[in-house]
This record gives C-alpha cells, structure tokens and sequence, in this order.
C-alpha cells in the first residue's frame, strides 16, 4: 500500500502476465494509484470486483472464459456505481459500441502512450468519458459502414475463416463466379482491393464480428 494520502485502488483483468506487468510498472510510478488485484479472465474480474468494491476496474477486451464486455455488464448489474476502463490491443465498433451502451466509461488501446492511459485512467475514475483516438476512428468509420446484403456479409465471414472461394461456393451453394460476384460488390462498396483487406475492413467497422457463424443453407449448419 503507498503511503503519504488516499490511494486509489486499481483492478486490472487481462489473460497476458506480461501486460499486466507492464501496467503495473507504469501505475507504480503514480503516488496515488495502486493496483490491489489482477485476473486473468472475465469471471475471474466479476468475482473480484464484488470482493474488493474497487475505485477502478481496468478490463482487457478479449479474454477467455468471459470477454470484457460481458464482464463489464456482470460488474455494473452488481455496482452501477463502478467505474470501469477498457484496455484493449483490437476492438471492432460493435465491441466498444457494445461496452459503451452497457455503462462502460472509456476505452484506450494497449500501445498508446503511458500519459494517454494515465490520461484514461483519471479521466474514468472522475466519471469521465474517455475514447482514445484510434478507438474513437474506428466507431466513426462504423457510422458510416457501407451496406451489404446477408449473402455478403457471410461470404466475407466465411473467408475470414480462411475459406477460399471454391469452398464458400460448395457450402453456401451458389456457383464460384457467384462467389466473385458478391465480393466484387463488397470490395466496391469497402473500398478493399483483396478478399483480405475486405474481411479485415468488414471487422474493423462491425460489419461482421470474430467468431460469428456464417449461415449455411440446405442442413442448417453454421460455420
């Protein structure tokens, strides 16, 4: 415990020792901020923010067992009241729009700057919003996402899986020049000029998200 006046007192969640680590240094440097407790997944912060009543609950995104968005949810059903900062290496819009509606108050990348997180972490504890730049980028950008029918979006869900046309063509059974065609349209409409850069844009602006299943006719199968 710091001594000398009131410390705020820190919970920070992330699956990655070494990122906890880091964090840990950088809050060490602020005489009046202390990290008391770490997870290493959602659940795990759920359980503990109950247990300690934190002044501050620092998530990343993407962890296992329980992401930080339903975490975040679970935390403010059971303390309206907490305060929570998310602390992110990659978010879709729909991720941080997602967070933000269930009373989230801010969202900053891992790499930005250590000032900009300290920046974060005050402004989230005085019940401020903040969204750092590049997070704030990518939810304009999903604002003005270009519309793409269901068939689109689930070729291009489908090659983010990896899948390449001739497979997409047998499983959602349309022929390949078919294929080509739905994503000629989707590049146009991205502005990609790759089946890559398409799926990325189309994640990036919530279009689709990681891990949605792609609708598969005849059984009813997904993917």
């Amino acid at each position: 415990m710091k001594s000398g006046h009131k410390t705020t007192k820190i919970l920070f969640a992330d699956d990655h020792q070494i990122v906890r680590e880091g964090l840990i240094r950088l809050i060490d440097r602020e005489d009046d901020l202390e990290i008391v407790s770490e997870a290493e997944n959602g659940s795990e912060a759920v359980r503990l923010a109950a247990e300690l009543v934190p002044d501050l609950v620092i998530l990343d995104l993407r962890m296992p067992v329980m992401d930080g968005a339903t975490a975040a949810k679970k935390i403010l059903a059971a303390n309206p009241d907490a305060k929570i900062l998310l602390l992110t290496s990659f978010a879709t819009a729909s991720d941080i729009n997602l967070a933000l509606e269930s009373g989230v108050l801010g969202a900053v990348v891992k790499d930005s700057p250590s000032e900009t997180i300290i920046k974060a972490i005050r402004a989230t504890l005085r019940g401020e919003k903040y969204v750092s730049p590049e997070i704030a980028a990518t939810i304009t950008e999903h604002k003005s996402a270009p519309p793409l029918s269901e068939r689109q979006k689930d070729i291009l869900r489908l090659v983010a899986k990896g899948f390449n046309n001739d497979e997409i063509a047998r499983m959602i059974g349309i022929t390949r020049h078919g294929v080509k065609a739905h994503l000629s349209i989707a590049f146009e409409r991205l502005g990609a000029s790759s089946r890559a850069e398409a799926a990325s844009m189309a994640l990036t602006m919530g279009i689709i998200t990681p891990g949605e299943r792609a609708r598969i006719p005849g059984a009813l199968k997904t993917v």
